[in-house]
């Protein structure tokens, strides 16, 4: 019945949502879950030929790896369908992980939570304020644009750690080039901001450098 008319022309027993009712999830193929995410179809389109057109368009298993900006694009989605899609990838890559959410311990945690930024044509500083167990009190946006001393200075970093009660930070930034390898900028930033915060007892755990394509942690290479 996909391609001819709407999901109310289907038999009800076929219908994705009382399909789930009846027989569980793990009966559905991907198609029919991802329909059940989206609720509608566009005009022309019902929500089955829409589901499977944007599993086509991003591939099997990629669709969970795109970001906000990649979802919106994609014919038929609007933003709260995107938003509504990430949420759902994110919680099953939560659970799945069995990761408290929030908590950041490798530097792969920062990279699937910047997806929306590695991909940026300018540089987003980024900074996660932690506790004492390693979960995400806040994050905030510091700077956009090339890395420099007047875009990131320790107090804009660190005057927020402060007033949260931050136990230590964790800094990226994108790199639009692609390039994971650091700048001379972002080697002296990252010793400043280290020194910063031994000053003020709030450690600089990592700084990691983002890409669409893969991560690299100042941490891991031994430059922190």
């Amino acid at each position: 019945m996909k391609g001819a008319g709407t999901i109310q022309d289907m038999p009800r027993v076929e219908r994705p949502r009382e399909k789930m009712m009846r027989y569980g999830p793990e009966k559905l193929g991907e198609e029919e879950l991802l329909a059940i995410l989206l609720r509608t179809g566009t005009r022309g389109r019902n929500v089955l030929d829409l589901a499977g057109d944007l599993l086509r368009r991003f591939g099997r298993g990629e669709l969970a790896k795109a970001g906000f900006a990649e979802l919106r694009a994609a014919p038929g989605l609007g933003p709260v369908r995107s938003c509504e899609i990430l949420a759902a990838f994110e919680l099953g890559r939560r659970y799945l992980n069995g990761k408290k959410a929030g908590i950041y311990l490798k530097p792969r945690d920062i990279w699937e939570e910047l997806r929306d930024v590695r991909g940026e044509k300018k540089e987003h500083f980024v900074v996660f304020y932690l506790d004492t167990r390693n979960q995400e009190i806040k994050r905030d946006i510091v700077s956009i644009g090339t890395l420099n001393y007047n875009l990131v200075h320790p107090r804009e970093v660190f005057e927020p750690a402060v007033k949260n009660l931050a136990a230590s930070v964790i800094v990226a930034h994108n790199h639009p080039s692609g390039c994971l390898e650091p700048s001379d900028e972002d080697l002296s930033l990252t010793k400043r901001l280290s020194q910063a915060g031994k000053l003020l007892g709030i450690e600089l755990l990592d700084h990691v450098i983002v890409t669409k394509e893969g991560f690299m942690s100042f941490k891991q290479k031994g430059l922190l």
